[in-house]
C-alpha cells in the first residue's frame, strides 16, 4: 500500500514505489518529500521484520532535530543576538570534515559494538574527533522565540563522518549501485551483515544523539540560561514497531515519528518558522505509519539553486555558473524575517524550499501544533564548505 501526503514530482513517486517493489509491505510519501538516493526523502517503509534496507536510513544515520527551550529572557537575547551568533560561530564547529574544538568524551564510547562490529572498528578516533560539531548541508544552529516569548535552542544534524563510512560499507557490501535511481538495497536481519548493520545504525544513532545533545546544551550555556524543556528525534532510522498486529522494521528517511502524544521539533527554512508539534490518533495516522514531515522539503535541488561549478580547462580553475536563487534576494528575504545569518549559501536560501505550514496542512488530521518558533538567528555551514548531497 502506498500512502501519498501533498504534491510530488514522478522521480519521487518512482522511488517510493520502487521501495514497495523491494520488499516493503506498505510505504508513506510525507509532503516535505523530495529525490534522495534510491529511498525519498520524506519517505516511510514498513519492510517485514526480517528485513531491513540501509538505503532507507541513508548515509546520515540518526540525522534528527532537538529543540531546548529555555529560561532566558527573550527581550535580552533579541537585543544582543547579534553578539550571541558571533559567539556560536565560533564556538561550534560547522562544516563538511570539521573536528570539534573542544574535546568531548562520552560513555557511548565504551560500547562493545566498537571493537565488535567490522564496520566500526577503525572508527572511533573519527567518531571522537567529530563529536559535537555540527556538519553542512541543511545543518543548523538556531536561536527561536515562540508565541509565548520563550527562548529556544534548536539543532539539527546527525551522525557526521561516522554515519557515512558506516552507511557507505555496508552499500558497498551488498553491491548498491551509485544511482539514486536505483531500487534501495535490502537484506535479512538474521545474516551476519544485517545483525552488524543493526549494531552500527545503533551505535550511530546514540552518537548523532549524543552529539545534538552537546551543541544545544553548549549554546543554552552561551545564552547565560538553563534548559527547561527537551523535544528530540530522530527522522533517518529504523524502529522496530507494530503496526495492525505485524512487527516491521519501519525506516524514516527525512519522516520525524508522531505517535499519538509523541511530541517533535520540525524547521522550516532558515528564514521562516519552526515548530513543536504531537501526534494525534486518528484513522489517517494509522495510515502514515504515525509518521510526519520532517521539515520544508526542498522545491530545487542544490545545484539548481545555487548553479554549478565547472572547472575552466584552460585555468584549471573552478567557477560557480547561475542559479536559480540570488544572494541578494536570499539576503532580502532573512532580512524582512529578521534573522541575524552567520553562514549559509544559495543552496540553503528559503526560495528554495516549500512553505512549512503548506507542508504541515497536508498532514492535517494527524498532527496537531502546540508551538511555533520564530528564528532571530541562523547559523549554518559557510559557502566554502565542500558539501555534497
Amino acid at each position: 500500500m502506498l500512502k501519498i501526503f501533498g504534491e510530488h514530482d514522478r522521480d519521487t513517486t518512482t522511488q517510493a514505489e520502487n521501495c514497495l517493489a523491494a520488499g516493503a509491505a506498505e510505504f508513506v510519501l510525507c509532503a516535505d518529500g523530495h529525490k534522495g538516493y534510491g529511498f525519498p526523502i520524506g519517505g516511510v517503509g514498513a519492510f517485514p521484520a526480517d528485513l531491513v534496507s540501509p538505503s532507507g536510513v541513508g548515509f546520515d544515520i540518526g540525522c534528527g532535530n532537538l529543540a531546548l527551550e529555555t529560561d532566558a529572557d527573550a527581550a535580552e537575547v533579541r537585543g544582543r543576538i547579534g553578539p550571541i551568533m558571533d559567539e556560536v560561530w565560533r564556538t561550534i564547529s560547522f562544516g563538511m570534515g570539521r573536528k570539534n574544538k573542544e574535546h568531548v568524551d562520552h560513555p557511548l564510547f565504551d560500547d562493545d559494538a566498537w571493537r565488535e562490529v567490522k564496520a566500526l572498528k577503525s572508527l572511533k578516533d573519527l567518531a571522537r574527533g567529530q563529536l559535537g560539531t555540527v556538519g553542512g548541508g541543511n545543518h543548523y544552529v538556531d536561536i527561536f522565540i515562540d508565541e509565548r516569548e520563550k527562548v529556544w535552542v534548536g539543532v539539527h544534524f546527525g551522525s557526521r563522518g561516522l554515519g557515512h563510512k558506516v552507511a557507505t560499507h555496508f552499500l558497498q557490501a551488498l553491491g548498491s549501485k551509485d544511482d539514486m535511481m536505483a531500487p534501495p538495497a535490502v537484506m535479512a536481519t538474521a545474516s551476519s551483515l544485517g545483525s552488524d548493520y543493526l549494531e552500527a545504525m545503533r551505535v550511530a544513532g546514540d552518537y548523532a544523539h549524543a552529539g545534538r545533545e552537546w551543541v544545544a546544551a553548549r549554546v543554552v550555556g552561551l545564552l547565560g540560561a538553563r534548559a527547561t524543556d527537551a523535544v528530540h528525534n530522530h527522522h533517518n532510522y529504523a524502529w522496530k514497531e507494530n503496526h495492525g498486529g505485524t512487527d516491521y522494521w519501519v525506516i524514516r528517511k527525512g519522516a520525524t515519528p508522531a505517535f499519538p502524544g509523541q511530541r517533535g521539533f520540525v524547521g522550516g527554512s532558515m528564514g521562516d518558522d519552526a515548530v513543536i508539534l504531537e501526534g494525534v490518533e486518528s484513522t489517517l495516522s494509522a495510515q502514515s505509519l504515525y509518521s510526519t514531515v520532517h521539515g520544508a522539503g526542498r522545491v530545487m535541488s542544490r545545484t539548481a539553486a545555487k548553479g554549478k561549478s565547472r572547472k575552466d580547462p584552460a585555468t584549471g580553475k573552478w567557477a560557480r555558473g547561475v542559479g536559480a536563487v540570488r544572494h541578494d534576494d536570499m539576503m532580502r528575504w532573512i532580512a524582512d524575517k529578521g534573522v541575524t545569518l552567520r553562514g549559509a549559501d544559495l543552496d540553503e536560501a528559503p526560495q528554495a524550499y516549500r512553505r512549512l505550514p503548506d507542508v504541515l496542512k497536508a498532514h492535517e488530521g494527524t498532527i496537531r501544533v502546540l508551538h511555533t518558533l520564530r528564528p532571530i538567528g541562523v547559523a549554518m555551514a559557510d559557502h566554502d564548505d565542500p558539501y555534497k548531497d
